[in-house]
């Protein structure tokens, strides 16, 4: 991992309840359900799992992009599995769930690029499970601008879409992407309702400077974004992308200082640090829940 730097130690699995990690993972297979946490090799996964707790992945488990430092199957996709929303309703009802995350694999072949299943997916998880706090972490959708609404509309309670590396490392880590198209769709999701959460994250130690991680930082919160995750990149295999850097707890305690300072209404950064990792704890920090309470 990374160019001969030496391993952290904070890099080893976390202690964590097996029994009840194994009972979490049966329970998602018996549903024929994917997870990010399993397909992106996640390193929080054994912790999450062993507190009944998963971010599911709908539109299947292949995607058609190939980022560098994303463990998930590239290639043809599935088709697309009308009962899936209902099976991850009825899993967030086993495992008692009042904070849902889902995702998904980018779905270019579809004219809706995915927006329609997670619609069905809100619906779902709202019908079976009252009161329950949706988080929908969603791809650039291509730019589908009516597609992003349909799912605004749909009543998620947050919309979250990983910026993931700084401008400059596009081109070489997510090729497919755009950096523009990012910022864009975090700003449209405001445009089509003003209250909803919006959430970003951001991986470093893939060659960025600060200087390119603040500008970063600005850019997000110019898009109107509420909640901002920042953790160190982790290389999944030798064919992935290198870890150029491991940033130490200071140096993610001064970009939380820094993000902060820009605005964000609640922000997250550490080496562990994920996008969905924690999730409803963070969103229970943000200004519109806590003025509710």
């Amino acid at each position: 991992m990374g160019c001969g730097i030496e391993i952290p130690k904070w890099t080893k699995i976390k202690p964590f309840r097996r029994d009840e990690y194994v009972k979490t993972l049966h329970l998602i297979n018996r549903h024929d359900l994917n997870t990010v946490c399993i397909e992106a090799n996640c390193p929080n996964r054994y912790e999450c799992f062993s507190k009944s707790t998963a971010t599911f992945m709908i539109l299947g488990s292949v995607c058609t992009r190939n980022c560098r430092y994303c463990n998930i199957k590239s290639g043809k996709p599935e088709e697309v599995d009308a009962q899936e929303p209902g099976r991850i309703a009825e899993a967030v009802k086993k495992l008692k769930l009042d904070y849902a995350v889902i995702t998904c694999v980018t779905r270019d072949d579809l004219e809706d690029e995915g927006a329609g299943q997670f619609v069905k997916t809100v619906r779902e998880i709202k019908k079976k499970n009252q009161g329950c706090r949706v988080e929908l972490l969603i791809s650039d959708l291509n730019g589908n601008w009516a597609a992003l609404k349909e799912i605004v509309d749909s009543g998620p309670d947050v919309v979250n879409h990983n910026i993931e590396v700084v401008k400059e490392l596009f081109p070489e880590l997510r090729p497919k992407g755009s950096y523009e198209r990012s910022i864009e769709l975090l700003k449209k999701v405001k445009e089509f309702n003003p209250r909803m959460k919006t959430k970003s994250g951001l991986i470093v130690g893939l060659g960025e400077t600060r200087q390119q991680i603040i500008r970063t930082l600005k850019d997000l919160r110019k898009s109107g974004c509420d909640i901002l995750t920042v953790g160190q990149y982790l290389q999944p295999s030798q064919n992935h992308a290198e870890v150029k850097k491991f940033y130490e707890p200071k140096e993610f305690d001064g970009l939380k200082t820094k993000a902060e300072s820009l605005g964000f209404e609640h922000v997250e950064a550490g080496p562990w640090v994920r996008s969905s990792y924690g999730a409803g704890g963070i969103f229970s920090k943000t200004k519109a829940v806590t003025k509710n309470k």
